[in-house]
C-alpha cells in the first residue's frame, strides 16, 4: 500500500513537472505571437493529457536538429546566391524606383538579385500546363529537375512520368523529388519504382517513416509544399499547380481544381535552380552544387536568345520560404505588396487563415481607397480553413474589401497583383501553414504586359464567383459563427 502511494505521489509530481515544463516552454518559444502563447497555454492547462500530445506534435516549428544541420552544411556548398547572375541581367532591371523596396525585401530572403531577360507565358489551363512541361522535357538536351507537393498516377501524372523516362532514356539527368505526405499515393505505386528503374534519380522530401516516432525527428506536418520544374537551366514552372489531373480524384467532390502556372524562360531558371539543389542535396546525399556555377557569359546568351532586339525582357525574382529559412519571410513580402498598391489590390487564395498584421494589411489597402478583391473558393476542402476564413469576412467588408466566392470547382490558384503592373505567384496561401510550415516557392515579377495577362484570369475567375455581402454575412446564424469564431481561435495554435 505504501508502495503504491509512494508511486501514486512520484507519478502525480512528475505529471506536474512535466505540465509545467511544457507551459514555460510554450511561454518562452522565439518567434511566436502573445495570441499564440495564450492559446497554447490554454490548451495545455485545460487538456492536461491531450494538451500535452497537442504541443507534442504540433507545438513548435521544429524540422530536427539533423535536418537543420543537413540545411547548414549544404548551404556551405551552394555558391552565394549574389553570384548566380551575370552583372549585366542585374543591371538591364526595368523595375520602377516606386516598386524597387519589394524586391529589396525579397533580396533579404533569399538572397536572390532581381534579374532583368526574362520571358513568360501564361498557361490556359492544367492539362495545358502538363502539355508544356511534356513538350520541354521531350525536348530537355542535359538536365530535367522536378519538385511537387502532390503527384498523382492520373493521366497528367502518368504522362510526365512516361516523358521523364524517355529522357533518360536519350541520357537526360532527370531528378524527381515529392513530398513524403502529399505524393504519398505516387510513392507507393509502381510507377515510381518504374521511373527508378529506367534511370530517374528519386527522392522524397521529409518522408513520414513511422508515424508514432517521427514526432521525435521534428514535426510530422512540416511539408515541401513547392512546384518546381528546370530544364536545362533555362526554363521553368511557377504556379499552384501539382502534377495531377483537374478532376484530382483524392478529393473528386472539390472539383475540378483550377490552378495557374506559368512558364518562364531567362535567368529566372537558375533562382528556381538554386531551390531545387538545395532542397536536393538536404534530402540526397549528392552534391550537384556545380549546376549553380555555370559561365555567366552562357547566362548572357540565354538571356540573348530569350529577349529579342530593343525588349530586353521583364525583371523577375524568386522567393523561397520555409520553417529553415527567415521566420515570417511570407507575410512580410504579402504584407508589404498589400502596402504598395495605390490603385487596385487584387487577390485569390484558397487557403485564408490571416495574423492580425496581414488583416490590418488588407482593411487598410482598402481604407485607403485602394480597389481591394479578394477571390475565395465557394466550397473549400478543409473545412477548418473555410470556417476560420469566414470569420474574418465581417471585418473585411466592414472595411470595404471586395469579397467573392468561386462556384466553378477548388479556386486553388495563388496570385496577387498591385496596379496591373506587378504580381506575385507561386505555391504559398494566405494561412498560418505556408507562413511557417511549408516551403514554399514564388516569382515576384514587374510586367505590366504580363501582369495584365495575370489580371485578366483573375477577371474569368470573377465572372464565375459570386459577391459576398455584409449583409448575407449579417444574416449568418448564431450556430454558424459561433463555430467560424471558435476554429479561427485556434489559428495560432496551428
Amino acid at each position: 500500500m505504501l508502495d503504491q502511494k509512494f508511486f501514486s505521489v512520484l507519478w502525480t509530481v512528475l505529471f506536474f513537472m512535466i505540465h509545467l515544463g511544457l507551459i514555460v516552454r510554450a511561454i518562452l518559444r522565439p518567434h511566436r505571437e502573445p495570441a499564440s502563447r495564450i492559446a497554447w497555454v490554454v490548451v495545455i492547462i485545460v487538456l492536461p493529457v491531450g494538451g500535452i500530445l497537442a504541443y507534442l506534435f504540433l507545438g513548435e516549428t521544429n524540422i530536427g536538429r539533423r535536418r537543420v544541420a543537413r540545411m547548414r552544411k549544404v548551404r556551405a556548398l551552394l555558391p552565394l546566391a549574389s553570384t548566380l547572375h551575370d552583372p549585366d541581367l542585374k543591371a538591364i532591371s526595368q523595375v520602377p524606383q516606386a516598386y524597387q523596396h519589394l524586391f529589396r525585401l525579397g533580396h533579404s530572403v533569399n538572397g536572390f538579385d532581381v534579374v532583368g531577360g526574362n520571358r513568360a507565358s501564361l498557361l490556359a489551363d492544367t492539362h495545358a500546363s502538363i502539355e508544356a512541361i511534356v513538350a520541354d522535357i521531350d525536348a530537355a538536351q542535359t538536365h530535367v529537375h522536378i519538385i511537387f507537393y502532390i503527384w498523382l498516377p492520373d493521366t497528367s501524372g502518368l504522362k510526365v512520368v512516361a516523358a521523364l523516362r524517355r529522357a533518360v532514356a536519350r541520357q537526360v539527368a532527370c531528378r524527381v523529388m515529392v513530398d513524403g505526405l502529399g505524393s504519398r499515393i505516387m510513392i507507393a505505386s509502381s510507377h515510381w519504382q518504374a521511373m527508378r528503374i529506367a534511370g530517374v534519380e528519386v527522392a522524397t522530401a521529409l518522408p513520414i517513416g513511422n508515424p508514432l516516432l517521427r514526432p521525435l525527428l521534428g514535426r510530422i506536418d512540416l511539408r515541401n509544399h513547392r512546384k518546381i520544374v528546370v530544364i536545362d537551366d533555362r526554363i521553368t514552372y511557377c504556379g499552384s499547380q501539382n502534377c495531377a489531373d483537374p478532376e484530382f480524384l483524392i478529393k473528386a467532390k472539390y472539383a475540378p481544381w483550377v490552378d495557374i502556372m506559368l512558364r518562364f524562360e531567362g535567368p529566372i531558371a537558375r533562382q528556381n535552380q538554386h531551390l531545387f539543389v538545395s532542397d536536393w542535396m538536404g534530402q540526397v546525399h549528392e552534391d550537384i552544387s556545380d549546376l549553380l556555377r555555370l559561365p555567366a557569359a552562357t547566362q548572357a546568351n540565354q538571356a540573348a536568345q530569350v529577349g529579342q532586339v530593343g525588349q530586353p525582357g521583364f525583371s523577375a525574382q524568386v522567393i523561397g520560404t520555409g520553417p529553415t529559412i527567415r521566420y515570417s519571410a511570407m507575410p512580410e513580402v504579402f504584407e508589404t505588396l498589400m502596402y504598395a498598391a495605390r490603385r487596385e489590390l487584387f487577390i485569390t487564395t484558397p487557403y485564408f487563415v490571416p495574423d492580425e498584421s496581414m488583416l490590418a494589411a488588407l482593411c487598410t489597402s482598402a481604407r485607403r481607397g485602394v480597389a481591394t478583391s479578394i477571390i475565395f473558393p465557394a466550397r473549400n476542402d478543409s473545412k477548418i480553413v473555410a470556417a476560420a476564413s469566414r470569420s474574418y469576412y465581417a471585418e473585411l467588408l466592414a472595411a470595404g474589401v471586395k469579397i467573392f466566392e468561386f462556384q466553378a470547382g477548388l479556386l486553388h490558384s495563388k496570385t496577387l497583383t498591385i496596379d496591373g503592373e506587378i504580381s506575385l505567384i507561386g505555391s504559398a496561401n494566405m494561412d498560418r501553414r505556408s507562413f511557417e510550415l511549408n516551403y514554399e516557392n514564388n516569382i515576384l515579377f514587374y510586367d505590366p504586359v504580363l501582369s495584365a495577362q495575370v489580371r485578366q484570369r483573375q477577371q474569368s475567375y470573377l465572372l464565375e464567383s459570386v459577391a459576398v455581402t455584409a449583409e448575407q454575412v449579417a444574416r449568418w446564424s448564431l450556430g454558424h459563427r459561433l463555430l467560424n469564431n471558435t476554429v479561427a481561435m485556434f489559428g495560432p495554435v496551428l
